[in-house]
């Protein structure tokens, strides 16, 4: 049994023809008869405004050589990705398999990459970017990335990960430090999946602050203090500090808590209070050796607080006011002494000079006289001699 089929191809789409469903023919825009034996003609219309070529038949379609001079095609093995640009504008990020887009009335340009190699020339079929850049291992460095990473197909394709400012990236594949890779500046980083688990682990670079608080210490003497002490500090070899320990922040807070007690301790109370500079200088040597088996790098290290048991500060308050009393009494007694020798010195020269000492009687009248009346006598002797009458 036979009979005649018509098919009727519309301006902007392209019709598949399957014969025993197998691809046998790809009509264009137009109008066709065809003859269908005992059934076993069927068709799939696909527009061509949608760029891609979507069917499950994709395989078959290409093997056929159905879409030679009607669509670009990508047939990807395991190592293989790629990035298509349509009329200018990035379209998707496509990883191993089979897909095609149309070429009617666009233009399709793509970029071809193979795991592990930089990115290499495609057929002729396939127009390479102009000015692309290339991917050296398993990253990818392009001038657009910021776009790609948000094309389709691109999360399943790409691992995305973002530096912030101040910090510095770190590459691990499968757990492993891929130091080949240097170390990561800010900014936004692509590696391409398939070729390794990729994480980038971020350090921050910045000048941190380590607060070392309530560290009970028993000083020489047997007085327990309470201090609380600042390290400052900042990430100077950032894979040294990450693969050393498991955090090099935590790692320094053990080490200061140590030199704290290794310091204070071999003091007595007195020689620690009078000397805190040459305990902070001790502090800072002992940090500075351990942090640069860290990678870290010490800025500063101080003690901020000094906290003393009630009893021993009742004591040394106590010590304090008792030598600051001694010292006032002290200070009296010589500014008296002092006084006293300049008097002895003013009589021993009144009695050397009588003139000297009547001019000295006169001042002593002026101003007595800016006061009150004085009716004054003056004769041969002093005024210890004469009678003087306030009126």
């Amino acid at each position: 049994m036979s009979f005649l089929k018509w098919i009727r191809v519309q301006y902007g789409q392209r019709v598949v023809v399957y014969r025993d469903a197998q691809p046998v023919e790809l009509l264009r825009p137009g109008r066709y008869l065809r003859v269908a034996i005992g059934g076993g003609l069927e068709i799939e219309r696909f527009s061509t405004r949608d760029p891609w070529v979507a069917t499950n038949m994709l395989p078959e379609i290409v093997r056929a050589g159905l879409l030679e001079g009607e669509a670009v095609v990508l047939d990807l093995v395991d190592r293989e990705r790629a990035i298509v640009r349509i009329d200018g504008r990035y379209a998707g990020v496509k990883g191993k398999g089979v897909s095609a887009v149309w070429t009617a009335e666009r233009k399709v340009e793509v970029e071809k990459y193979e795991l592990g190699f930089s990115a290499r020339s495609t057929d002729a079929a396939v127009s390479p970017l102009n000015g692309a850049t290339s991917v050296e291992s398993f990253r990818l460095e392009h001038p657009s990335l910021a776009v790609i990473v948000e094309l389709p197909g691109a999360k399943s394709e790409l691992d995305v990960s973002v530096v912030a400012p101040g910090t510095t990236g770190l590459v691990f594949r499968d757990g492993k430090l891929a130091s080949e890779m240097g170390d990561l500046s800010p900014g936004l980083y692509a590696f391409w999946k398939g070729g390794g688990k990729f994480q980038v682990v971020a350090v921050d670079r910045r000048e941190q602050v380590l607060d070392v608080s309530g560290q009970e210490i028993l000083t020489a003497d047997k007085v327990t203090l309470r201090l609380n002490a600042l390290v400052v500090f900042r990430v100077a070899d950032a894979a040294l500090a990450v693969t050393t320990v498991e955090s090099y922040s935590q790692a320094l807070y053990r080490q200061a808590q140590l030199a704290l007690r290794a310091v204070v301790g071999t003091r007595d109370l007195e020689a620690f209070l009078a000397g805190k500079d040459e305990v902070v200088a001790e502090l800072e040597n002992l940090l500075r050796k351990r942090a640069s088996e860290l990678g870290l790098e010490i800025r500063e290290a101080g003690i901020r607080d000094v906290i003393l048991p009630g009893e021993m500060k009742e004591i040394l308050n106590r010590v304090v006011e008792a030598k600051k009393r001694a010292e006032a009494m002290l200070l009296t007694r010589r500014e008296e002494t002092a006084a006293m020798r300049m008097q002895a010195n003013t009589a021993k020269i009144f009695e050397s000079s009588p003139t000297l000492m009547k001019l000295k009687e006169l001042e002593v009248l002026e101003k007595v006289a800016e006061k009150a009346n004085l009716t004054v006598v003056l004769g041969d002797g002093g005024l210890s001699e004469r009678v003087m009458k306030l009126v």
